[in-house]
């Protein structure tokens, strides 16, 4: 059976853009990456390498990159892979230029929105009533999948034609996508991992140790669960790829934006200092925020992302916050 898909429209020319379009390559006649930064796109149309993101990546011919969001149009996918923060803007200008209503629309990134508290799929279905959607999420650090690392995702939609879809044309001998109904619980647990990654990253930086950091990390999915339960999600989800697969990784990688953030704080830098530093978004930072308010508004227990939050936003130093959490009540580990 021939793909459904023969090209497709990339919104974000950073790391995880790249990366999709250097993997989409074999499947696809064409790409076009959408990027606001010229640096990239000249890059790319004249190298066929992103100057800023991956700069080691050679990406297939078909790729090619533009600033111009109108070029968007006219392809049978469009993909967002851009920060969260840049979901709604990006999808509104693509509304104004009068997307078709048939487009699938499949969101790459995690987090959730401050003040709404909306998923990026919801944020997608308000400024897009009719089009078919879907999330790709999962263990996913754009660096392996731009080498061809073996890479599982999940790909998750109300739509089960569109998730199989989405399965066949993201399935090569390196990428193994399985296939969810749960949006809620998939996107939940990419968002709040990114927070439980940074704490991780604290711990690393004062030297706790493993033991430590694998206590605190078993306790994080915990909390992950009681929370994506709470705001709509299945509780096994989150033992699944979206879930402990991705807090796995973000945890202790290398390549984790979160953890290197972490990282720096808990050796002693300021979160000013840890981010300007690292000169990539880590969506943890914002999403802190916006997470911690929707776990107050479900009236859901979650210290560690209370400890994290008091931590960027409050000034509580680090070994402070990581202190209280070992001195609180002692309760039974299944509650």
């Amino acid at each position: 059976m021939p793909l459904p898909f023969t090209s497709a429209a990339i919104l974000g020319a950073g790391s995880l853009g790249t990366a999709l379009a250097k993997l989409l390559g074999p499947k696809l006649e064409s790409i076009v990456l959408v990027s606001i930064q010229a640096e990239c796109v000249e890059g790319i149309n004249r190298e066929h390498r992103n100057p800023k993101y991956l700069t080691s990546i050679e990406l297939p011919l078909q790729v090619r990159a533009t600033t111009e969001h109108r070029e968007a149009l006219g392809h049978p996918l469009v993909i967002f892979a851009v920060p969260s923060a840049a979901i709604r803007s990006e999808a509104e200008k693509l509304a104004a230029l009068g997307l078709a209503a048939d487009v699938p629309l499949l969101s790459c990134g995690k987090g959730i929105e401050r003040n709404t508290g909306e998923r990026l799929s919801q944020i997608l279905r308000d400024v897009f009533p009719q089009n078919p959607i879907g999330v790709l999420t999962g263990p996913n650090h754009a660096e392996e999948i731009a080498m061809d690392l073996v890479t599982c995702a999940v790909v998750a939609s109300s739509n089960a034609p569109l998730a199989e879809a989405l399965q066949e044309l993201f399935t090569l001998p390196h990428f193994r996508v399985y296939t969810s109904d749960d949006v809620a619980g998939i996107e939940l647990g990419g968002a709040v991992k990114n927070v439980y990654a940074i704490a991780a990253g604290m711990a690393h930086g004062l030297g706790l140790g493993d033991n430590a950091v694998a206590a605190l990390v078993t306790r994080a999915l915990a909390e992950m669960t009681r929370l994506g339960v709470a705001l709509g999600g299945r509780q096994e989800t989150f033992a699944g790829l979206s879930g402990v697969g991705d807090l796995i990784v973000t945890c202790f990688s290398t390549h984790s934006r979160n953890h290197r953030v972490g990282l720096a704080m808990g050796a002693g830098q300021s979160l000013d200092e840890a981010v300007a530093a690292l000169g990539m978004v880590a969506e943890g930072v914002p999403n802190a925020l916006s997470i911690h308010d929707a776990a107050r508004k479900a009236g859901v227990r979650t210290p560690i992302i209370d400890a994290v939050h008091a931590i960027l936003y409050q000034g509580k130093p680090v070994a402070v916050a990581m202190r209280e959490l070992l001195d609180r009540d002692p309760r039974p580990e299944c509650s």
